[in-house]
C-alpha cells in the first residue's frame, strides 16, 4: 500500500494505514509481554518463597564456620639477632627488622654483605634472643656511656672495637660471664633491661600483620650451668601490652627450670595472658634434659608435681635444629636404620665436656617419650607428653633452614670458600666444626588462621610437626574406625577430625578394638620426592619395660621395592650428582597415603605413635658449597641427606 502524505501535524503524520494497524498490534502485543513478565515475576517470587521455606538449616557454603584446618603455617621459633649477646659478639649486625623482613619474603643483606632471600616467605617468626644480657653487647660495642661507667665493660668496649685477637679475647670473656650468670651490674640494671625489652616489643608489634605474617613475642631462657644446655624458649600469646608488664626471666635469677615455670605462672596471673615454653634439642645437655630420677638442678627426686608442672608449661620440644637432630640415636635405637640423622654434636656439652654413652638416653626425643610412659605409670602424670617442632637456632638473624640457602650457625660462618674448615666453638683440643652444623629446621603448625592467638593455641594443643627444612605437608589422625580408602576420600580431613584425634592428641581405651591411623604426606614442590612414611611406636609392657618399633607403612616405587624376608623395605636409591649438587625426582612419590592399624596392639599397654616421613636423597648444604666454590668434597662429612618430617605423637592410655 502506498504512503499517504498530508499537511496535518500530529502523531500519525507520515504513517500509513498499515503502519497504524501494526502499531496497534504492537501495543496489544506489548501489553501481553508485560502481563507475561508480571506473571513470571510473581511465579518466581512464589518459587523463591517456597525454596526459602525448604532451605536446610546448614548454609550452602561448606566452609562457612568450618573448623577443619586446611594448610599448615610455616615458621621458625628460634632465631637470634644482634640483641643476643653471643650473636653480636660473633659479628652479627642485623636486628629484628631485618629478621622479620627476610622471613616475610624480602631481600636483605647479611652481616658480611651477602644479599639473600628465602625461596618462599615464612608465615610466622619468633625472634628469641637470650634474656641474659639482651641488647648488652650491641650497646657495649656502640659505647653506651651508662654502661662504660663500669671498668670491666669499658675494657671490653676498647678491645672489641680494636678488633683482632684482642676482640676475640674480650668476646670469650663476655660469653663466659654470660654463661655463668656473672654479668656486671650495669648490664642487668632494670632501667637498661626495660628499655631494651620495650623496644623489642614495639618492633615485634610493628611487624605483626594478622592474617599475613605473624611475629610471635618470645625469648630464650639460657640455663647453661657447667656447659649443660637446658635452654628453653618462652613464647607469648599476646603482644606488647601484655608482655611489657614483666621483664623476661634470666639465669641470673635461677638455673632451675622449675623457677622458670613459677615465673610463667606469675606472668599469667599478672597479665591474664598466656605463655608456653619449648625445650631445646637436648643433645648437648650431657644427659640432663629428660631426667627420670631427680631434678638435676636441685638433686631432689622427681615428683608428681614436677611431672604435672613440666607437662603444663612445656607442651613442645625442639626436635631438630642447627646443633643436631634430636629424634633418635643409633646407640639407643639399634634396629632403626634411619636413626641418628646428622647427630654430629653427640660427643660433649656446650663447654665441650665429654659425653658418656649412658647420658644419651636422657637427651633424645624418642627415648624421652618412652621414659614418659614409665613416669606416668609411676607418678600418675607423663612429664614428656610433648609435641615437636623444628627451628634453626641461627645466630645470624637469618631464618635459612634450606640446604641450598644455608647461612650458618653464626655470622662467622656465613657462605664463603673457607667456611667448611672454620670452627664454630672450641675449648683446648676439642672443637665443633662449621660443617657439623645442620641446615635445619622449620616448624609446621595446623592453626585456624595466621594470628598470634591461633598459632599459640595450636602449639598448646600440640597440633604441630617438625621438618629438617622442606615443607612436606603431613596429616596424621588416630581413631577406632578409619577404613582403607579413607585416605583417598575427598572428605579425608573431615573424617580425620570427626572419627579421631589429630597429631598431639590422646586416644582413650575402646574395649578390644585396635586403633587405626589415617595418614597422608605430600612432597614439598621445591624439594625431593618422598621415599617412605613410617610409624614409630613406643610402648610399656606389663613389667614396666619400654619398647619401640618402626613400621614402614607406605612407600614409593612398590613394583621394584618389595619387602625383604626380614620385613624391611629396600633403599629408594640415590640420584644425586655430587659434582653439580643436583638430583632427579625420577624416583620416589609426590604423595603417600594409607590407613594403618597396629598389628601388635595390646589394649592393656600404654603406647604412643608418631610419623617419620623421609624424602629421597638430596644434596647436603656442604655439597652445595663444594659445587659453588669448586671444592673437593671431604669424606669427613655426608654428601647427601634424606630430609624428613616428624609429627607430634598420638598417645594411647588403657
Amino acid at each position: 500500500m502506498g504512503r499517504l502524505r498530508g499537511s496535518r501535524k500530529g502523531p500519525e503524520v507520515g504513517f500509513s494505514v498499515y503502519d497504524r494497524v501494526t502499531s496497534e498490534q504492537t501495543k496489544i502485543a506489548g501489553l501481553t509481554i508485560v502481563k507475561r513478565l508480571l506473571f513470571t515475576v510473581l511465579l518466581t517470587a512464589v518459587c523463591l518463597t517456597t525454596a526459602q521455606a525448604e532451605t536446610p538449616a546448614e548454609p550452602y557454603s561448606p566452609f562457612l564456620g568450618s573448623s577443619h584446618l586446611t594448610q599448615p603455617l610455616w615458621g621458625d621459633t628460634h632465631l637470634h639477632t644482634n640483641l643476643s649477646l653471643d650473636a653480636r659478639a660473633f659479628g652479627v649486625t642485623l636486628g629484628q627488622q631485618q629478621a622479620y623482613r627476610l622471613a616475610r619474603g624480602e631481600r636483605v643483606v647479611s652481616s658480611h654483605g651477602e644479599a639473600l632471600r628465602l625461596a618462599r616467605p615464612l608465615d610466622f617468626l619468633v625472634v628469641s634472643d637470650h634474656s641474659d644480657g639482651m641488647g648488652a653487647m650491641e650497646e657495649i660495642i656502640a659505647g653506651n656511656p651508662a654502661l662504660l661507667k663500669d671498668a670491666k665493660v669499658a675494657d671490653w668496649h676498647q678491645r672489641l672495637v680494636a678488633g683482632g685477637q684482642s676482640a676475640l679475647g674480650a668476646t670469650m670473656e663476655v660469653i663466659a660471664d654470660f654463661t655463668n650468670a656473672k654479668m656486671p651490674d650495669v648490664l642487668v640494671d632494670q632501667a637498661f633491661s626495660n628499655s631494651i625489652w620495650s623496644n623489642y616489643l614495639a618492633v615485634a608489634d610493628q611487624y605483626n600483620q594478622p592474617g599475613q605474617f605473624t611475629t610471635l613475642v618470645g625469648y630464650e631462657w639460657t640455663s647453661t650451668e657447667n656447659g649443660n644446655n637446658l635452654h628453653r624458649n618462652v613464647i607469648y600469646r599476646g603482644g606488647a601490652e601484655q608482655a611489657g608488664q614483666l621483664l623476661p626471666f634470666t639465669t641470673l635469677e635461677s638455673f632451675n627450670p622449675e623457677d622458670l615455670w613459677r615465673w610463667m605462672a606469675r606472668y599469667e596471673q599478672t597479665t591474664g595472658s598466656q605463655v608456653l615454653a619449648l625445650a631445646h634439642n637436648g643433645n648437648v645437655s650431657n644427659g640432663l634434659m629428660f631426667p627420670t630420677e631427680s631434678n638435676p638442678a636441685t638433686g631432689q627426686p622427681l615428683t608428681a608435681e614436677y611431672a604435672s608442672e613440666r607437662a603444663r608449661w612445656e607442651p613442645l620440644y625442639e626436635i631438630t635444629q642447627i646443633k643436631g637432630d634430636g629424634e633418635s640415636h643409633p646407640y639407643l635405637s639399634t634396629n632403626d636404620e634411619f636413626a641418628g640423622h646428622d647427630v654430629l654434636w653427640d660427643t660433649s656439652n656446650l663447654l665441650l665436656v665429654p659425653k658418656e654413652k649412658s647420658m644419651l638416653q636422657y637427651e633424645y626425643a624418642r627415648e624421652a617419650l618412652k621414659n614418659g610412659l614409665k613416669l606416668e605409670e609411676k607418678l600418675g602424670v607423663n612429664p614428656y607428653q610433648f609435641g615437636v617442632i623444628g627451628s634453626t637456632d641461627s645466630h645470624t638473624a637469618l631464618a635459612t633452614g634450606e640446604e641450598s640457602n644455608f647461612f650458618g650457625k653464626h655470622s662467622g660462618v656465613e657462605p664463603d670458600a673457607e667456611r667448611l674448615s672454620r670452627v664454630i666453638g672450641s675449648l683446648g683440643d676439642a672443637k665443633y666444626m662449621s660443617w657439623q652444623a645442620l641446615a635445619s629446621g622449620y616448624a609446621a603448625v595446623w592453626a585456624s588462621e595466621n594470628t598470634r592467638e591461633a598459632i599459640f593455641d595450636a602449639m598448646k594443643r600440640r597440633e604441630v610437626y617438625a621438618t629438617t627444612g622442606p615443607r612436606i605437608t603431613v596429616r596424621f589422625f588416630g581413631g577406632w574406625s578409619f577404613k582403607p580408602g579413607d585416605e583417598h576420600s575427598s572428605q579425608m580431613v573431615a573424617k580425620g577430625y570427626q572419627l579421631g584425634v589429630p597429631m598431639g592428641g590422646e586416644l582413650a581405651a575402646a574395649g578390644e578394638r585396635v586403633p587405626s591411623f589415617l595418614i597422608s604426606a605430600s612432597k614439598d614442590p621445591l624439594s625431593g620426592n618422598l621415599d617412605r612414611v613410617q610409624v614409630v611406636k613406643g610402648w610399656l609392657d606389663q613389667r614396666g619395660e619400654s619398647h619401640e618399633k618402626v613400621y614402614d607403612v607406605e612407600w614409593s616405587d612398590k613394583a621394584r621395592r618389595q619387602r625383604t624376608a626380614d620385613g624391611r623395605v629396600p633403599p629408594v636409591g640415590n640420584t644425586v650428582d655430587i659434582a653439580t649438587a643436583t638430583w632427579s625426582n625420577s624416583i620416589g612419590a609426590q604423595q603417600l597415603a594409607t590407613v594403618w592399624s597396629d598389628p601388635d596392639f595390646d589394649p592393656e599397654q600404654r603406647a604412643f605413635y608418631y610419623l617419620r616421613v623421609l624424602e629421597i636423597p638430596t644434596p647436603r648444604w656442604t655439597t652445595y658449597d663444594a659445587a659453588r666454590y669448586n671444592l673437593t668434597v671431604s669424606d669427613d662429612y655426608p654428601a647427601t641427606v634424606q630430609e624428613r618430617a616428624y609429627t607430634s605423637a598420638i598417645w594411647y592410655t588403657p
